[in-house]
């Protein structure tokens, strides 16, 4: 196998408080890979995303991302390399503009003039939001504010893509549609979701947290489907939604 492009290896990590969040996960995505990160409320999800690229720091174990360790000095490339996109998308936009926001992780870097525009352009158009770059983004529907957080990150091209909870609060089509765009992209995806039919339908693998460790790692239809991994972590799918009736993973 190639060098995985995330490479973690015994996390753990306690909270100033004492609680203890990671027990050593050892986690592994490879280059374009779609993968879903799965668990209840309270199994360290969250704090796992954010050792990614840096945010908590300090625990044990190691975070690699494309062989680059993930430490102080290499912040500013990891943070380039691994794109966080948070669950509330007001959480990443704050400029007066739709350009300016997806602008501004590139212009930090340095970049303006012509490439500058180009990575902004580039943006907006895999998310499908060029018609709306000159808007205010507080004039934007809900679903279309994700997707201009989506573009946020892709601007910096990133080698991962971190979704936090991407499906939340979307209308049927605003989910449809962003789904239409993540299946597009040729970047490395791992999505953090309670939603496990978008799981089966965007991630071909699952990966189970609870308790602040992995408690499995398989396709994702197979992990939904072992109806005693599900009860005992606490994953519920919805009410007549049976992934066994679901004819091929996903593409």
């Amino acid at each position: 196998m190639t060098t995985p492009v995330l490479d973690v290896r015994g996390l753990a990590f306690a909270y100033p408080d004492g609680h203890q969040a990671l027990f050593g996960v050892d986690l592994h995505v490879h280059q374009g890979e779609r993968v879903a990160l799965l668990g209840p409320n309270g199994a360290g999800k969250t704090t796992l995303v954010l050792h990614l690229n840096g945010i908590l720091g300090g625990g044990a174990g190691s975070v690699h991302v494309s062989g680059l360790p993930v430490e102080k000095k290499n912040l500013q490339e990891v943070r380039r390399r691994v794109g966080i996109v948070f669950q509330d998308p007001d959480d990443q936009l704050f400029m007066g503009s739709v350009r300016a926001d997806v602008g501004f992780g590139p212009a930090n870097l340095g970049l303006k003039g012509a490439e500058l525009d180009r990575r902004v352009a580039a943006a907006l158009e895999q998310v499908g939001m060029a018609e709306y770059a000159d808007r205010p983004p507080h004039h934007l529907s809900f679903g279309q504010r994700r997707r201009v957080a989506v573009a946020t990150v892709l601007a910096m091209e990133p080698e991962i893509l971190v979704l936090d909870e991407p499906s939340s609060n979307l209308d049927p089509a605003s989910r449809r549609e962003l789904a239409d765009i993540l299946r597009s992209l040729d970047v490395t995806v791992l999505m953090v979701t309670h939603d496990l039919p978008y799981a089966l339908e965007l991630c071909s693998r699952a990966v189970v947290l609870s308790d602040g460790q992995v408690v499995a790692d398989a396709p994702t239809l197979e992990v939904l489907t072992d109806d005693e991994l599900m009860a005992t972590h606490r994953l519920e799918l919805p009410w007549g939604f049976d992934p066994r009736r679901i004819g091929s993973l996903p593409r």
